[in-house]
């Protein structure tokens, strides 16, 4: 497995910019080694983050907002407080239904987020 190194030890909010990702969608990488990330995603009202999969472990606080979460075809609407788990291979995705950001963790990293 190529190593993708790690982060700085302590990163501030402020220093690191937003890359859009989609309509409506932009994301922080906050910090990483090999094995885990953190990442911020904004999502505007109805910003779409489309049915896909990966390989990694999700996990996923819900900062602010409100939004409708699909995993493996079970829809649920969650919102500020709330966190949901996406097991390897899981199809899922998210339509925001209030302005928010969700926090996401990865295991292993996500090798296609990090630009080489």
């Amino acid at each position: 497995m190529e190593s993708f190194g790690t982060s700085e030890k302590f990163l501030f909010n402020d220093e690191i910019e937003w890359e859009v990702v989609g309509e409506g969608i932009k994301r922080k990488i906050m910090a990483y080694d090999d094995r885990v990330m953190l990442v911020n995603v904004h999502f505007e009202k109805g910003g779409i983050g489309v049915l896909h999969e990966h390989y990694h472990s999700q996990v996923t606080y819900v900062a602010s907002g409100k939004f409708e979460v699909t995993i493996d075809n079970e829809t649920k609407t969650l919102k500020a407080g709330d966190s949901f788990y996406i097991p390897p291979h899981a199809i899922h995705g998210v339509v925001c239904l209030e302005s928010g950001l969700l926090t996401d963790v990865f295991s292993p990293i996500r090798e296609d987020f990090i630009k080489k």
